[in-house]
């Protein structure tokens, strides 16, 4: 049998009787990251990075059965072993290794290769079948350095700022939005975040992790006092009352969909920047060709092209359909930590 196997579920390892990130309610999950689509409700037992763990337990309850462990640590199930990597996708962001009697598949989960200087850079994993998203698996999605686009973001802000606008900027709750309030220049002006937004960089906090300063938005706060300022919001404070308060104000998004005009249009942006939490074409390729890999399976994304693709270079691919949820301007409340 395959070490990992596609089931109605999520993906099962039936030899340790073990799933990683179930869909559906199973008895044993271990989970690649906090995002609501790899982290579900419902499983008797939970397997994390420990920095995934609060913010798991924030959001599916203290009272599940929920244990951690550290990266490059082993846990063997069943003569089965199981290790986390890091994978650079957000804080806790982990790639599970799984190996039995020499044989090594690895489950990606969500991935990015540019160190972002807050989650833990990717590492490669030599192994014979490698499980991969390829949420931006055409070539067309190439990402600039991020130091460039936090240039760009610093400079509109200014901008913002000596025309006397409040500047929205909006990214999910759990990964986009503190790579964004550790990115920006906080010398600029002040820094405020949306209430789900907020909740997250204090269960982060707590774990011992150094953020900027951000203030909540609360009703205590003079209108006044964000003109000039940077708000950091979820997309779905977007053409609400909530946003309507902070006039005048010009709004952006950053997501790796900004590089297509279509999403920029539909939610009436005045600014689109182009920075992913996953992996872009050259990043996926990157990150296959390090593994040494005898197959790929690709995952949530433009599977069809990319595996396309990978079996036009030689590697053997095949595709599987899984509940997991690609990064996008329409989507990307359902991965928040809220």
């Amino acid at each position: 049998m395959a070490l990992l196997q596609f089931t109605e579920k999520g993906i099962f390892c039936e030899r340790a009787n073990v799933y990683i990130d179930p869909w559906k309610p199973v008895d044993y999950a271990i989970i690649t990251h906090a995002h609501a689509d790899h982290s579900r409700w419902g499983n008797k037992f939970y397997l994390s990075h420990h920095l995934s763990k609060p913010i798991i337990q924030h959001r599916l309850g203290s009272d599940i059965h929920i244990e951690s462990m550290e990266y490059l640590e082993k846990r063997t199930i069943h003569g089965v072993s199981f290790s986390f990597y890091p994978a650079g996708h957000i804080i806790g962001s982990a790639q599970v290794r799984v190996e039995y009697k020499g044989e090594v598949w690895v489950a990606s989960g969500d991935y990015k290769l540019e160190d972002d200087g807050f989650a833990s850079p990717f590492e490669p994993i030599k192994c014979n079948t490698f499980i991969t998203e390829c949420t931006f698996g055409l070539p067309v999605f190439q990402w600039q350095n991020q130091k460039e686009v936090f240039d760009d973001i610093n400079k509109w802000w200014k901008k913002n700022q000596e025309e006397d606008k409040v500047t929205i900027l909006t990214g999910y709750s759990l990964g986009k939005a503190q790579r964004l309030i550790q990115g920006i220049d906080p010398s600029i002006g002040k820094i405020f975040t949306h209430g789900a937004i907020e909740k997250t960089n204090e269960i982060i906090r707590n774990m011992g992790v150094k953020l900027n300063q951000t203030t909540y938005v609360n009703s205590e706060i003079s209108k006044s006092a964000y003109r000039g300022a940077l708000i950091i919001a979820p997309p779905s404070a977007l053409g609400t009352s909530w946003q309507k308060k902070f006039q005048p104000f010009e709004v952006g998004n950053a997501s790796g969909w900004m590089k297509l005009r279509g999403p920029r249009r539909r939610r009436s942006l005045d600014r689109g920047f182009v920075l992913s939490d996953h992996a872009d074409w050259d990043g996926l390729n990157a990150a296959i060709k390090a593994t040494a890999c005898e197959k790929v399976i690709v995952t949530h994304g433009y599977t069809n092209i990319f595996s396309k693709w990978l079996n036009d270079q030689g590697i053997e691919t095949q595709i599987e359909a899984t509940a997991f949820e690609a990064e996008g301007i329409e989507n990307t409340d359902k991965n928040n930590a809220e």
